[in-house]
């Protein structure tokens, strides 16, 4: 039975210009990491801190972050690995493991921070607050790329919102359908809708840093259990559900407790209580 509304796939994944082919899938990442800096810096100068400090962090997020999504890629969905002897760094073929790029990109922009520019771990937490909104845009822009690739789709449906997918990109034993759940389009909707949430509570200061990185981590992944119910791309299997099915969920669990940790632990000083205004103090070479 076929749908009588469907979303189209496009017929290519990129554009050439002279000997040069530009992958969709990269050209979405790029506008994600500058809408990224973009939202992060917003957010940051408001609590007062160096305008240039989600720039320079990420320098070093951005690279480490699609290693550890490389990497996390490689390990859980070997086979997917082109076979060719650089199969392992095309990333615009197979792609990247999101957990492992989070990791990656939280781990390289941590080591900056600490390492490189000594902010304090306060500082760092108010930080990690301001990024975490614009890492939930620059994952919703990046999904623009796998729309391009004909990839991470859903189950087979009808739905007038249905995506339709060429025949070669249908996975084995689902060629008699054309038209599938866009489970990238439905987390593009809700990491914007979890990005606006997020900004209205920090603009509210009521949750103590860094307790809105704690719920970008709950809450993506919260997301992502109810995804991988949908999704039929491969992937290794546990207990009768998809790897990142447990991932999402042990995720989901570790967010909210250390969402709970962060709020109601009794700091040193007294009982808990509302954040303490912004007091970061800059001089003009930039070092906290």
């Amino acid at each position: 039975m076929n749908p009588l509304a469907y979303i189209p796939s496009p017929a290519e994944n990129g554009f050439s210009i002279g000997p040069l082919f530009f992958h969709a899938y990269g050209i979405a990442y790029v506008f994600a990491v500058a809408a990224a800096i973009l939202v992060s810096r917003r957010l940051w100068v408001s609590e007062g801190g160096e305008p240039d400090l989600p720039y320079a962090t990420a320098w070093w997020g951005f690279p480490a972050g699609l290693i550890g999504g490389r990497i996390y890629f490689c390990i859980t969905t070997p086979s997917q690995i082109p076979d060719h002897w650089w199969g392992i760094f095309a990333i615009w073929d197979g792609g990247l493991g999101i957990w492992g790029g989070i990791a990656g990109g939280v781990a390289g922009g941590l080591y900056y921070l600490r390492r490189r520019r000594h902010l304090s771990w306060p500082d760092i937490y108010r930080f990690m607050d301001c990024v975490a909104p614009a890492l939930l845009v620059a994952q919703a822009i990046g999904r623009i790329g796998n729309y391009f690739n004909q990839e991470l789709f859903g189950k087979p449906s009808t739905l007038p919102w249905a995506l339709k997918i060429s025949p070669e990109h249908r996975p084995a034993g689902y060629g008699q359908f054309a038209t599938f759940q866009p489970t990238f389009l439905y987390e593009m909707i809700w990491d914007l809708l979890l990005a606006a949430a997020l900004i209205w509570l920090f603009n509210r200061r009521k949750v103590r840093a860094p307790g809105l990185f704690a719920l970008y981590v709950a809450g993506y992944s919260a997301f992502r259990i109810f995804e991988e119910t949908l999704r039929i791309d491969y992937s290794v299997h546990i207990l009768g559900m998809r790897l990142n099915f447990w991932v999402a969920l042990i995720g989901t669990l570790a967010g909210l407790a250390w969402f709970a940790r962060i709020q109601f632990k009794k700091p040193a000083g007294g009982p808990a209580g509302p954040p303490s205004p912004p007091s970061l103090q800059y001089s003009q070479s930039g070092t906290a």
